[in-house]
């Protein structure tokens, strides 16, 4: 049953990283008496802060955020376990008559909190044997069967994603469907829901993303990384996946300099928004505001209503 009227609307920002979605979130939060909802799925993680590009406490403006340093390098995630606890922090956002504010680059995620995405089950055998060769082969093999099974989702999983190609590979062989099959349909769960996009040209966005990986490994993401080893991150299914803190610990096992490490960084990077937003194009809810329109913040709450 949809809430009442009076009920505060569901807002997502979304677009491609390094787009300005933070400093929107922000400005939206202020305006509407709202609180953030983290959708991004490493800044869960404490300690990796640096390497996900994390607004520093002071930079918060005092507005609540909500699953943000709630686990250890070392704990997995998956999107159904996001996907419940993103739906209980909104759930008790709203509650307290407060606006939810949910920002992150993790397209995956917001979709399978906003709309209607029932988890296929898992076969702990069928897990384990894909997980005993992702070891054993590397992740790119596994990829390339992932292509030849279900090429959509191939195309939405990057290759070093072993995590998820396992994933994706498991619900194939148990469902006999593709694992694309089972991703998002485009209908909200709750109809109060907006989402606002942050448009940016290619050209902007990519000079962005290599000034923000250059000060990424300038402003320390190296020290971060060796610490956070120190804490389990190599053996980590999860965290270890992350842009820049793979290419980070590359570099500290001595297979990359830290030059190398910047260009691969910034590539997979580009990659990465490239993917993103050939996934939120195909959502026509999306409102689209431009990254430098000045009056931006006046168009998103015209938009929320």
């Amino acid at each position: 049953m949809p809430p009442p009227p009076s009920t505060p609307p569901i807002v997502a920002i979304v677009g491609p990283t390094a787009s300005g979605k933070t400093s929107l979130s922000l400005d939206l939060a202020e305006a509407l008496g709202g609180e953030i909802v983290n959708t991004d799925a490493m800044q869960v993680y404490r300690g990796m802060d640096i390497g996900t590009a994390k607004a520093p406490i002071e930079e918060r403006r005092g507005i609540p955020h909500h699953l943000l340093d709630t686990l250890d390098v070392g704990e997995p995630a998956t999107v159904a376990e996001f996907q419940v606890w993103a739906r209980a922090a909104i759930a008790d956002i709203r509650d307290r008559g407060a606006t939810p504010v949910l920002v992150g680059g993790s397209a995956l995620y917001t979709r399978a909190i906003l709309d209607r995405f029932d988890f296929p089950g898992t076969d702990p055998a069928v897990r384990a044997r894909l997980e005993a060769e992702l070891a054993e082969v590397g992740s790119p093999v596994l990829h390339a069967r992932l292509r030849e099974l279900d090429p959509e989702a191939a195309g939405r999983i990057e290759v070093e994603n072993g995590r998820r190609v396992v994933r994706a590979l498991e619900v194939i062989e148990i469902t006999g469907a593709p694992f694309s099959a089972h991703l998002p349909v485009q209908e909200y769960v709750d109809p109060h829901t907006v989402q606002l996009g942050v448009a940016i040209d290619r050209e902007t966005l990519d000079r962005r993303i290599e000034e923000r990986v250059r000060g990424m490994f300038d402003d320390g993401l190296l020290d971060e990384v060796e610490r956070l080893l120190d804490d389990g991150l190599a053996e980590s299914r999860t965290a270890s996946a992350a842009i820049g803190y793979r290419q980070a610990m590359a570099v500290l096992a001595g297979e990359l300099t830290r030059d190398e490490a910047i260009e691969r960084t910034a590539v997979a990077t580009r990659q990465f928004a490239r993917r993103q937003l050939a996934w939120w194009r195909k959502d026509p809810r999306i409102t689209w505001l431009a990254y430098d329109d000045p009056e931006r913040v006046a168009k998103a709450l015209t938009a929320v209503g």
